[in-house]
């Protein structure tokens, strides 16, 4: 059994992560400012909080501050740091917000592990498939290339498919396996390209085996449906059982990989205690690419009721247009396989959300803010 630290345990990952843990009996403490974006206004009623709830020692507090820190490091064996905001398209305008919420936070607690008489003996970084940008594609001759961001000249020509940037000629896209380059394209990427690279390159001189988990876009129940800044699964379905219309930017073709939050949990069970996994970096998705066209179509299907569908062209700028996990290394080195479909996964999401029934949205609020900074044409 091992001492369990779970910074942001109680959002949508870190939540389901407990019940994993709790069902093999480990002992588990839970740091989390319940995120009002997260939780909304009364975040100790939320289903997250309340479904880790007597299951946890919870301390709610900030990982941004040094005391609320030493009240749970000590005696941990294993830290898995989930603590972040997550809002891609957010990220470009509360700038600073991102940066010391997940860099600055990262280095206070390695910081501090640095200079503590500490057990722990594994450190998982919740690390994300946007560090990537773009995916990976291939040229008619077989050469690899990782296309720079996409022009706003093209994206208001309609141009959105990703070109070779020598020729301008199409390409083929292919899983993006994790030598690939990493550049992203948002400043939320950033942030979690430094969080990965601080913790693998500090952890090891600290005694601590690193593992970082490059996740795809994970999805499924008790993911948040009033935070409106992450989660197109989330955002549409809130969108169908308020009747309301769904406008699907750029072409809708655009497609991501939306692993099932099942699937999520295993992979970081073995990270936390497969004896191959320290000091490696992994991709954690389903492998498969699926278009925002095909994501709304199939929740109308599941909630058996249709809403208007435009597809209208418009875009965020820092936005990419494909990416999908490579998933051989975690699959050779951990034995990690994706076992729920999307099909099935999007079935027991809904039944979810319909359980819930509609909640009140600001994703409207959302549009705007970005629209007024210019990141949204």
């Amino acid at each position: 059994m091992k001492r369990v630290l779970i910074t942001g345990g109680a959002g949508f990952i870190g939540s389901n992560l407990v019940q994993s843990l709790h069902r093999e009996g480990h002992t588990i403490t839970v740091l989390d400012n319940l995120s009002e974006q997260v939780h909304s206004a009364d975040p100790e009623t939320s289903v997250l909080y309340q479904s880790i709830k007597g299951k946890v020692s919870f301390v709610r507090g900030s990982v941004e501050v040094k005391e609320d820190l030493l009240k749970v490091l000590p005696g941990q064996d294993v830290v898995v740091h989930y603590a972040a905001e997550t809002g891609t398209g957010q990220s470009m305008y509360e700038v600073d917000r991102y940066v010391s919420a997940n860099i600055g936070a990262t280095g206070l607690l390695l910081d501090l592990l640095g200079n503590l008489k500490h057990d722990v003996k594994r450190m998982v970084i919740a690390s994300s498939r946007s560090i990537y940008g773009e995916g990976k594609y291939l040229r008619s001759d077989g050469s690899a290339v990782y296309p720079k961001h996409r022009s706003q000249a093209d994206l208001e020509a309609g141009v959105f498919e990703v070109l070779d940037p020598d020729t301008r000629g199409p390409l083929r896209l292919v899983a993006t396996d994790e030598d690939s380059k990493i550049h992203p394209s948002s400043v939320y990427g950033i942030t979690k390209q430094v969080q990965e690279q601080l913790v693998m390159t500090v952890c090891p001189l600290l005694g601590i085996e690193p593992v970082a988990l490059r996740y795809q876009n994970v999805y499924g129940p008790g993911q948040s449906l009033v935070n409106p800044y992450t989660g197109i699964l989330s955002i549409f379905s809130n969108l169908i059982m308020n009747g309301k219309a769904i406008n699907i930017f750029e072409d809708g073709l655009e497609s991501r990989d939306f692993v099932f939050i099942d699937d999520v949990v295993q992979a970081t069970m073995l990270a936390i205690a497969h004896p191959n996994a320290g000091h490696g970096i992994y991709n954690v998705g389903s492998g498969m690419p699926t278009d925002v066209q095909t994501v709304a179509g199939k929740l109308m299907e599941c909630f058996g009721r249709e809403v208007p569908v435009r597809v209208s062209g418009n875009f965020r700028l820092g936005d990419i247009r494909h990416n999908f996990a490579d998933l051989g290394r975690i699959n050779h080195r951990l034995g990690f396989v994706p076992t729920v479909s999307f099909a099935d996964g999007i079935a027991r999401f809904v039944a979810w959300a319909k359980s819930l029934g509609p909640k009140e949205s600001r994703y409207e609020q959302s549009l705007a803010e970005m629209k007024q900074r210019g990141l949204m044409k």
